[in-house]
């Protein structure tokens, strides 16, 4: 027993040390790109930045002020999905004229939502460039003149940011730092960057992208049921042999609240079984990775074994040196990386609980809807017709 110990052991601390040895270094942060600091209002006429909401009205005010705020000339148009809650008339009072808001048609059978919600919109663009902008997202100013500027001088068709999330709260400054640490071990940025490797991501909160890509690829419906559709986009815009980019910034952050573990679960819930493709067989081999690499460190700790010792030692060592750059980034304090072993747990967790809920029939939900395997709105209470809780 204390051999098979002893090799568990060394198996955890050999994953932490080559994570770190990795050359393409997921845990580091390297793409970066931040707003320009002239603060010069650049003329945006050439960019329509499309926003999908649905009873955003919280914080769809500080979307919109930020949006109008970056240059002049930019159209912007939001697509008011079905909203009950004066999303439309919040959006305007903070835009003012470059405003304008189409109505969303009733969902379709077989789309997401927001994916619906983008097609309307696309659909209407005569812009050269497209901005899909979320309706929770704050830009800083100049950003998307700094992202503009990084596609022309790099000659990218295809960039996106992946932003800042909340952390207000305790417990969004225990957990949402990690979101960012895990998506980029499963999205290596410096792979995804790389016209030669097969790995495609995208942060779907702000991309800017050529509209011909869209037209070139039928516009939405060709992925009209992606439950993960920033990364499909990405994947499918790489795959057609143009280059993207992906990179983090402080320029872009999430303005959603998180009033309760609930609320951060239901959000990672959404996609979490997706990425492991629905298979049980990889839900298990997650669990168990998870399982070797976050807590067989702690237990070894306590071994009356020197070898087993020292060797958790150096596995929690290179588990916290892996974290501690997603930290500084995220302005957060360097002893919050001892708390991960407990973040990964809540978030295999979660993870479960989107396992569990698509063995139910329930594919994902979001903003009050609950897709089926098929992508239907799973029952008829959450129907358009319905008076829908956004955080359902």
């Amino acid at each position: 027993m204390e051999a098979l110990f002893l090799t568990i052991t060394l198996i955890s601390v050999s994953m932490w040390v080559g994570l770190l040895l990795l050359p393409w270094r997921p845990w580091r942060n390297r793409e970066v790109l931040e707003a320009e600091g002239s603060g010069k209002r650049e003329r945006l006429g050439d960019v329509t930045v499309l926003i999908p909401a649905r009873n955003e009205a919280e914080v769809i005010g500080r979307t919109m002020s930020s949006v109008a705020a970056q240059g002049a000339d930019l159209k912007i148009l939001l697509i008011d999905d079905c909203s009950t809650d004066g999303t439309a008339d919040h959006a305007r009072q903070a835009a003012g004229e470059p405003l304008r808001i189409l109505p969303g048609k009733p969902l379709p059978g077989g789309w997401g939502g927001k994916l619906w919600a983008l097609e309307q919109g696309r659909r209407l663009v005569d812009t050269p460039m497209t901005l899909l902008l979320d309706a929770d997202i704050e830009l800083a100013p100049g950003i998307l003149g700094a992202l503009r500027a990084a596609m022309r001088k790099e000659g990218l068709p295809f960039v996106s940011l992946m932003a800042m999330p909340p952390m207000g709260s305790f417990r969004e400054k225990l957990l949402m730092p990690a979101f960012v640490y895990f998506f980029k071990l499963l999205y290596p940025f410096a792979l995804a960057n790389k016209p030669s490797s097969k790995i495609a991501a995208a942060a779907g909160g702000c991309i800017l992208l050529e509209t011909r890509l869209l037209e070139e690829m039928g516009g939405f419906e060709t992925m009209k049921d992606a439950v993960i559709d920033d990364c499909e986009l990405a994947r499918r815009v790489k795959s057609s042999g143009n280059r993207i980019w992906v990179g983090l910034s402080r320029s872009v952050r999430s303005v959603r609240p998180y009033g309760s573990l609930r609320e951060i679960g239901n959000m990672v819930a959404r996609t979490a079984y997706t990425q492991l493709r629905y298979s049980p067989a990889l839900l298990v081999l997650c669990t168990l990775a998870m399982g070797v690499a976050f807590w067989v460190p702690i237990v070894a700790m306590f071994s009356m074994n020197a070898a087993v010792m020292w060797l958790a030692a150096g596995a929690m060592l290179a588990m916290v040196l892996s974290y501690l750059p997603t930290l500084g980034f995220t302005g957060r304090s360097r002893i919050w990386a001892l708390c991960l072993p407990m973040i990964a747990t809540f978030y295999l967790f979660i993870t479960w609980t989107s396992a569990i809920r698509y063995w139910k029939g329930e594919r994902t939900r979001w903003k009050g809807r609950i897709y089926d395997g098929s992508m239907e709105l799973r029952n008829a209470t959450l129907r358009e017709t319905a008076n829908l809780d956004p955080n359902e």
